[in-house]
């Protein structure tokens, strides 16, 4: 098991953009198993929607890409203070029930193919073991300091 200090040594994300709680099952390499508790006390639940709230699509899938960059680190070996993992690509989203308050969203990752710093991921979001959201996910690891991304990708340092 993987806890939240943990986690947040691997990814650069803090609240309220972290979204996944624990990593219950990780195997480098192959898969990973990861939780997310959802309260009524998210802050996108304030606008999504007033008085019928739904935890939006995009970021039950920036949860999968989450849980798949703890999996890309721990099967890449690399430490969270020099890499970065960047999300390039979603293909085949579907999205099969609402995400709403109260409910515990399992996600299960399976690595496709990883060539060099390139991988692809099978992403599955389960509520009570039904099947709310799938997709298949890329993504790619950069150095934090000096991203070596394609030309034309703009990348802001923080320096003005």
């Amino acid at each position: 098991m993987i806890d939240i200090r943990q986690i947040q040594e691997m990814l650069p994300h803090r609240y309220p953009f972290l979204l996944v709680d624990k990593i219950l099952e990780i195997e480098p390499g192959k898969r990973v198993v990861g939780l997310k508790n959802v309260t009524i006390n998210e802050p996108f639940f304030q606008g999504h929607f007033p008085g019928q709230p739904i935890m939006p699509g995009v970021l039950v899938i920036e949860a999968m890409a989450q849980v798949g960059g703890v999996l890309l680190m721990r099967t890449l070996n690399v430490s969270g203070e020099k890499k970065l993992v960047y999300f390039t690509g979603i293909n085949r989203a579907k999205f099969r029930r609402p995400v709403l308050p109260g409910d515990q969203i399992r996600f299960e990752i399976e690595l496709l193919q990883l060539r060099s710093r390139n991988c692809r991921m099978d992403a599955k979001a389960f509520v009570e073991d039904k099947l709310t959201a799938e997709a298949e996910l890329s993504c790619m690891v950069v150095d934090r300091e000096a991203p070596n991304l394609p030309p034309g990708v703009p990348v802001s340092t923080g320096d003005k």
